[in-house]
């Protein structure tokens, strides 16, 4: 860390002369191998976690990154290209897929079809990201919240099931309605979400989106995982164990994400997804 009061409007140039000399500075400790897989990011950090608490933007107690290449600005390009394509024609054709979810929603539940959770985007901003209901209306929030503050801070993997709008599902949770447990057991309650990648708020592949109160409990390098990617329905975490993994170890996966995005990675995560599902890798 390198503590400065302040970098002023030359931030860019900065950050890439901080990188370019702790690159040559370990390169020479490295051998060959060591150098080919060497990668240095610098990300400023203004204020601090609270922020958070006390109720301010979230994004103001996230670190910022320093630069964007022009390479990352076409792959970025590329990406929101392939995800308004995608989305859009999945919408059309899943839209019986709709009818049908709602009616069962609404037949076997009294309330909304569809729920919206406020949660935390890229670079910390937040938006509202939408699912099919499957919990019963009025419920209390405070059984999860208890449970995400116990996974983040316990540093082991636990036994209950992940989904996308959590950390991990509560085994068995009084809250979900028998149509809710057949949604989330399948990963239909999630096919909302292709609204929200349209809009622009999520992309198909990324880190799942975290909750408010989630993010409060951060420590310092779990913010990149809300800064380096935009949040996506699936992504590493999701077809590699998702809660048979540790907290640590999900933050760790959308890391190695970020670190090295590319179409062919997006495709194999996206081909991998179903059959996550079909074996219920981590859910139960």
């Amino acid at each position: 860390a390198l503590i400065v009061p302040e970098i002023g409007v030359e931030e860019i140039s900065f950050g890439r002369d901080i990188e370019s000399r702790v690159q040559a500075a370990l390169a020479t400790e490295l051998d060959a191998e060591g150098r080919t897989d060497l990668s240095v990011a610098v990300h400023r950090h203004e204020g601090s976690r609270s922020a958070v608490n006390a109720g301010s933007s979230v994004a103001a107690a996230i670190p910022a990154a320093l630069h964007d290449s022009t390479s990352d600005l076409l792959r970025r390009a590329l990406k929101r290209g392939l995800d308004v394509a995608a989305s859009a024609v999945l919408l059309v054709l899943l839209a019986p897929v709709f009818a049908v979810i709602s009616l069962l929603v609404k037949l076997k539940s009294p309330g909304p079809v569809f729920f919206g959770q406020v949660r935390i985007g890229e670079s910390g901003k937040p938006f509202t990201m939408f699912k099919f209901r499957s919990m019963k209306i009025d419920n209390d929030p405070s059984i999860h919240q208890a449970f995400v503050s116990q996974f983040i801070k316990a540093g082991a993997p636990n036994g209950s099931s992940a989904d996308a709008g959590a950390p991990f599902k509560i085994v068995n949770d009084p809250r979900v309605t028998s149509i809710g447990r057949i949604l989330r057991n399948t990963s239909l309650d999630e096919l909302p979400q292709l609204w929200n990648v349209l809009r622009g708020d999520m992309s198909l592949v990324g880190p799942r989106p975290a909750l408010r109160y989630e993010v409060e409990q951060y420590k310092p390098w779990h913010y990149r995982r809300v800064l380096e990617a935009k949040p996506g329905i699936t992504g590493l975490w999701q077809v590699n164990g998702r809660s048979r993994t540790t907290f640590d170890d999900m933050v760790r996966l959308d890391l190695r994400y970020a670190k090295k995005p590319s179409a062919w990675t997006d495709l194999k995560i996206l081909l991998a997804t179903p059959r996550a599902v079909i074996m219920g890798k981590g859910a139960r």
